[in-house]
């Protein structure tokens, strides 16, 4: 939609248009235009005085439609061999046509007339685009009928171009999307392919021609060398006596003489071999009624070889455009124009007819084009400055949510604000990253061992694990688990049931271990939030997950499964520790790496936790040595010290969650809400007519829909966008390969910021630990857990890149956790265990 200049060059012509385009619901097309002459002269002068006699024109153009003080958009036709490297940009490698102006081959084009219209200085345009009139041609078709992705000319020459899958195209960066491929097939046998099928008369017309040896396809089927062909064959008869009597003029020995016009005259229905006798009688010969008729064959054999050789060509194009889309049936159309195809009678059915025969599993349908080099590179135009104005708008929107290297220092300074008033007694209470201390003192040595039981309960399923642990030469760790239900009416039920329903669990685990009357430490996973006042002791502050347990909140929960132990009379157990799910997968990774002091949880939620110096712990007494201290930093930015990069979709995704308000940094970086920002991006695009074409689709408006698994499939490197549009096609959302780009480009930028933060939450945490020790450098190993960082093609990548830029002093190793939950309870009841025995010795 809108007003656009195209500029067409092609000869010793040339001409200038305005086209005025308009979608209000009516697709309209209005064009103006002037023609204006190239003198002799300037085709064999200097380059400069050619393009400063084309902007002269150009302004001519313009002031007489008093256009002037209006930038417009111009598509630039320029019919001559180039080597194009952007939209924009186009190399001339020879002049054709008659044209030899001077220090222009070897240059851009483009450039060449934008450095003539600024020397002017009276007017100034946007050059989006230059075309070549194939690529023309097809994008005026396009514009009618959505369908077309191939362009054709069969005039005076021949070409063909379209739309080629990026992937394929080893010459081009990328391989997303379609480009439109200009193939210059007129080139086609210059390698000797064709030599079969190549005859004398070709060969002469070779030998003849100004490039020999060059465009052989060109020469057998194009509009400049038709009527040549029927004259070289005509001379031949004549010379064996099977024409004319034997007889020659110097008419019809004269090459070009028999125009290619007189091929289309001779072959109409009617009035055929009329036309025939008065143009054999132009050339100066006397033909017999038997020598029209055997002109008139030659003709329809000529025009008819063309056709079918320019019919199987097409085909094969056709093919490739069906196998690169694998469907069965491909419904396409071709744009196509030259004077061969619209002027000659039968050469259009003919072509048509080649076409359906090779391809009898394809729909194609073939539409003529209105000026395709002028109306043509006003539509390439069109499109491009449409695709800018639309990719101008995305970026202007996805801006909010790329972080610059300032930004990422000032969340990680944040974050250290708020860990210290976690620590501190004074700020604690206020404090949106609590820092609870954990009472784990210590990572594994690699000295302990012995047997513990592990319970892990975060969900409505639990398990129960026996863990052994063993040291020295066989050091290491096994794992024995039975996971179990939870009813819904136990979640919702009493305490005493949900802890009864525990221990009846624990009973019958340790009866199918053969271990019922063994006494047995356990470590206690218990993913729920807790204030901890020792290893052994976690008061619940609130049920979450979908419990509802009565007499529980406000409760040691260590207390209430010993209860539950108690009222069974079965069996007993040294409930040890209790702990969340961060700490154990520290302790996990801590087991195989001493370097191990930070765990991370990146999955449907987020969490960190780390080892600090207990005399900057003001909750806890003492001063010596160091406890692991559970972040809970799922509620950075509570407080509104992140208000300044949160964007309008975070707020959308807050607005509407469970908890609004609470735990934003959570809602930033986690696996639960990264699919749910997408979905409000994808929603705003579509709703300013950016994506999807416009149309919101109810799949679209549903909430959860775009789970964040579909982020970490959509972001697969080796995924092609046909998978990505089979994605989106199982939400619901109808895409073309231009929306699976955009969509994939949001999955990236919502992913990488996702990453970033907690790269620089984590940058915080590792560069507290360095000053804490007064080192100048740090050598540390992260634990991490959580689908995200397991799962996403990039985040951890990302990650890891942004913790190395925001701490320089800090070798930071990040180590993959297995079942941080089950095993890290384990092994920090051993630690626990090993502390307990060398302090009673």
């Amino acid at each position: 939609d809108g007003d656009f200049l195209a500029l067409d060059l092609g000869g010793t012509n040339f001409r200038v248009l305005r086209v005025k385009v308009s979608d209000n619901g009516l697709q309209k097309v209005e064009m103006e235009n002037q023609i204006y002459a190239i003198p002799e002269e300037l085709m064999r002068g200097s380059g400069v005085q050619l393009f400063d006699h084309i902007a002269e024109c150009l302004a001519n153009f313009m002031e007489k439609l008093k256009i002037k003080d209006k930038k417009l958009p111009l598509g630039f036709t320029f019919s001559f061999p180039c080597h194009q490297t952007k939209l924009d940009e186009s190399i001339l490698v020879t002049w054709t046509k008659g044209f030899k102006c001077s220090s222009v081959e070897g240059k851009d084009v483009v450039s060449m007339l934008r450095k003539s219209i600024k020397k002017r200085g009276d007017f100034d345009i946007d050059i989006v685009a230059v075309v070549n009139d194939t690529v023309g041609t097809m994008m005026t078709c396009g514009y009618d009928d959505h369908n077309c992705e191939v362009g054709l000319i069969v005039g005076t020459g021949t070409n063909a171009c379209y739309m080629e899958e990026m992937r394929h195209i080893d010459l081009v960066e990328g391989d997303e999307g379609r480009m439109c491929i200009n193939m210059e097939w007129g080139a086609f046998g210059d390698d000797g392919v064709l030599n079969d099928i190549r005859t004398e008369f070709d060969q002469e017309i070779d030998m003849g021609s100004l490039n020999p040896g060059k465009q052989l396809f060109e020469k057998m089927i194009s509009g400049m060398y038709m009527g040549e062909l029927v004259r070289l064959i005509l001379v031949k008869m004549a010379k064996e006596g099977l024409l004319f009597g034997g007889n020659l003029t110097p008419d019809l020995l004269t090459t070009g003489h028999f125009e290619t016009r007189y091929v289309s005259a001779i072959e109409k229905e009617k009035e055929g071999l009329q036309k025939a006798h008065e143009i054999l009688t132009k050339l100066g010969l006397e033909p017999s009624h038997e020598d029209c008729v055997a002109t008139l064959r030659i003709c329809q054999i000529v025009s008819t070889r063309s056709a079918n050789l320019c019919g199987a060509t097409l085909a094969a194009v056709l093919r490739r455009i069906k196998e690169n889309k694998g469907v069965e049936r491909l419904r396409s159309t071709v744009g196509v124009d030259g004077s061969v195809y619209k002027k000659h009678p039968h050469f259009a059915r003919r072509l048509h007819k080649t076409v359906r025969k090779l391809l009898p599993d394809c729909e194609i349908r073939f539409t003529r084009s209105e000026d395709g080099s002028g109306k043509g590179a006003a539509m390439v135009t069109a499109v491009a400055y449409r695709l800018a104005a639309q990719h101008k708008a995305r970026q202007k929107i996805l801006e909010a949510l790329k972080l610059s290297h300032e930004q990422l220092l000032e969340v990680k300074q944040r974050m250290r604000i708020e860990m210290e008033n976690g620590l501190g007694k004074e700020t604690h209470a206020e404090a949106t990253v609590k820092m609870l201390p954990t009472y784990v003192c210590s990572t594994p040595d690699g000295t302990e061992k012995g047997d513990f039981l592990a319970l892990d309960l975060g969900g409505t399923n639990f398990r129960v694990l026996l863990v052994r642990v063993r040291n020295g030469m066989r050091r290491g760790v096994e794992m024995h688990n039975k996971i179990y239900s939870i009813p819904v009416e136990i979640m919702q039920g009493t305490g005493e049931e949900l802890f009864d329903h525990i221990v009846h669990c624990i009973s019958d685990f340790l009866e199918y271990m053969g271990m019922k009357g063994v006494s047995l430490p356990l470590g206690f996973t218990f993913s729920f939030p807790c204030q901890q006042t020792n290893l052994d002791e976690g008061i619940l502050l609130k049920w979450t997950k979908g419990f509802k347990a009565t007499g529980c909140e406000g409760e040691d929960v260590v207390n209430l499964l010993k209860e539950a132990i108690h009222r069974r009379e079965e069996f007993d157990l040294d409930v040890v520790a209790v702990v969340n799910d961060t700490v154990g997968t520290m302790m996990t990774c801590g087991y195989e790496d001493p370097y191990c002091e930070v765990g991370l949880i990146v999955g449907t939620g987020s969490n960190a936790c780390y080892m600090e110096e207990m005399r900057n712990l003001e909750l806890v007494e003492g001063e010596e040595g160091r406890m692991c201290v559970n972040m809970e930093w799922g509620a950075f930015g509570d407080n509104g010290c992140l208000d300044d990069i949160r964007t309008e979709f975070d707020l959308a995704v807050d607005e509407l969650s469970l908890n609004p308000g609470k735990q934003r940094f959570e809602k930033m970086i986690s696996g639960m809400y990264l699919g749910e920002i997408v979905r409000n991006i994808l929603m705003d695009f579509t709703k300013r007519g950016l994506l999807f074409r416009g149309r919101i689709s109810e799949r679209l408006k549903t909430r959860g829909i775009f789970e964040t698994k579909f982020l970490s499939q959509i972001e697969s490197d080796c995924l092609a966008l046909l998978q990505v549009r089979s994605i989106l096609q199982h939400l619901g959302l109808e895409s073309t390969c231009d929306d699976s780009i955009i969509v994939k480009e949001v999955c990236a930028v919502v992913a990488r910021r996702a990453a970033q933060l907690c790269g620089a939450g984590m940058a915080a945490v590792v560069d507290k630990i360095r000053e804490n020790r007064g080192l100048d450098f740090l050598k540390v190993t992260v634990g991490v857990d959580g689908t995200l960082y397991k799962l996403h093609p990039h985040f951890s990548t990302i990650m890891h890149e942004t913790v190395k830029q925001l701490s320089p002093k800090c070798e930071v190793t990040f180590l993959q956790s297995e079942d941080g939950s089950g095993k890290g309870a384990a092994l920090i009841t051993a630690v626990a265990c090993r502390i307990r025995e060398a302090g009673q010795r």
